[in-house]
């Protein structure tokens, strides 16, 4: 067995003493992805061991960080973590991946697993970080995936790839699965102890130096599961789980019209049993998780999945119901669509985060343009509203904007203060059930609750 301390897989030397050793510098980390989620897991590499190495395609994020800046911006302390660590000299960025792998001894791999136009799997950047690593893996390197990634990619696709391509045995290099458990605006400390961390080798080695370097990062409890697939699987439940849950409650709070009930309530009021947790209906869902996930695992695998793929369809359809019901308001108020401007609150997928991906209002916005309604898109987080159908508008412009109609998509802080008292009674569509009392004669229709007209 091997004795060379700067390489945990395989060591016979105690496990504090290997702990001291990645402690100290001595195992150099290189951390493939430098985005939303990687830059912020660097950053805590580096604050623990002092010798890490970030790499990224993007050479103005190379740039940035070798400069002591952060390009990733509203994520708490990350500024200060990336600027401390660039001064100690703890953390540097390349765009060179094959060299920071031949100086690594232990490669973390945090890069999209996006779809492609079909809705498939798109493992290619995930292989090419691979490929990277391999030329520069030796005997006794670690390779942990925090990438999300379908069942059995690990065991199926990337250890074949790594040992053709480094020429070395599988048994002479660990592979684990360690998923990132990560929310943007709160990275640093999902990172280091908001929850368990999951960890699952190919075997028994890899899950031990997988459990004993994480071990290092978080104050948490590092889960041991029995192999990458189980660990897969973890990260890819937890994303199915809320899919499905919040397709239920899409579905029962399009059921509000004709129940006459608001839905709100009554999922309010069910979830006061134990048994019971309902999610909340609602406009879409967005993001790079939960619009993801359930793909994952209907492409991969052979079985039937129709709940799976029932929930991503009543999901999808939110957007649509959406679009109807903000028509529906305005004929009912005496404007036809086309000839209706309307003010669509809140582009990014998530509240306070600057992020678009897959967002419900890419579909509301295409859709309300398509019907020939001058759309105008309100948020204070987007940096890209321009990227939008329709044209970008702030809060303060709506009264001279005089919309016909506001949908609310994203639940921005800052939507609390529109200036209903200088519109002119627009009607409302409250996608998030987040626009208290507001003061319009107007038409006011909240998903999962139903219509109402305000005082």
């Amino acid at each position: 067995m091997s004795t060379t301390l700067s390489r945990l897989y395989g060591s016979d030397r105690p496990a504090d003493e290997q702990r001291r050793a990645f402690r100290d510098g001595a195992v150099p980390v290189a951390v493939y992805g430098l985005g939303k989620m990687g830059l912020p897991l660097a950053a805590v590499f580096a604050d623990r061991s002092g010798n890490v190495t970030g790499v990224d395609i993007d050479s103005a994020v190379v740039n940035a960080i070798n400069d002591g800046r952060s390009p990733v911006e509203d994520e708490p302390g990350l500024d200060t973590a990336v600027e401390t660590a660039v001064e100690t000299e703890s953390l540097r960025a390349t765009t060179d991946g094959v060299d920071a792998a031949e100086s690594a001894a232990l490669h973390v791999v945090i890069v999209p697993t996006l779809l492609d136009d079909t809705d498939t799997p798109d493992l290619s950047a995930v292989e090419s970080v691979v490929d990277d690593v391999a030329a520069g893996l030796a005997p006794g390197d670690a390779v942990f995936l925090e990438s999300t990634l379908p069942p059995r990619t690990c065991v199926d696709v990337l250890l074949p790839r790594l040992v053709e391509k480094s020429g070395l045995a599988p048994d002479e290099f660990a592979l684990a699965f360690c998923p990132e458990r990560t929310a943007s605006g709160r990275a640093l400390e999902d990172i280091t102890g908001s929850y368990p961390k999951i960890v699952g080798g190919v075997d028994e080695e890899s899950t031990r130096v997988a459990k004993l370097v994480y071990g290092e990062l978080t104050s948490n409890e590092v889960i041991p599961v029995s192999d990458p697939t189980t660990a897969e699987c973890v990260k890819l439940f937890e994303g199915l789980y809320r899919d499905v849950n919040i397709a239920l409650a899409n579905e029962l709070g399009r059921l509000a019209d004709e129940l006459a009930i608001d839905v709100r309530e009554a999922i309010e009021a069910a979830n006061t049993q134990p048994y019971c947790e309902i999610h909340d209906p609602g406009a879409g869902v967005g993001g790079h998780c939960i619009p993801y996930y359930p793909h994952f695992v209907i492409d991969t695998v052979e079985t039937s999945t129709p709940l799976l793929e029932t929930a991503r369809q009543v999901n999808e359809r939110m957007e649509e119901f959406t679009v109807h019901k903000t028509v529906e308001q305005l004929v009912d108020a005496g404007t036809e669509i086309g000839d209706a401007s309307v003010a669509v609150l809140g582009v990014t997928y998530r509240p306070g985060i600057d992020e678009t991906r897959a967002s419900p209002a890419w579909t509301i916005t295409a859709a309300l343009s398509a019907a020939g309604a001058d759309v105008y898109t309100v948020d204070p987080v987007c940096s890209d509203l321009a990227a939008f159908p329709g044209r970008p508008a702030t809060l303060s412009d709506l009264p001279a904007i005089d919309p016909d109609a506001l949908v609310l998509v994203t639940a921005h802080d800052a939507f609390d203060d529109v200036p209903w008292d200088r519109l002119a009674d627009p009607v409302v569509v409250d996608g998030r059930d987040a626009l208290t009392d507001p003061a319009t004669a107007g038409e006011v229709y909240t998903i999962g609750s139903g219509p109402a007209t305000s005082d």
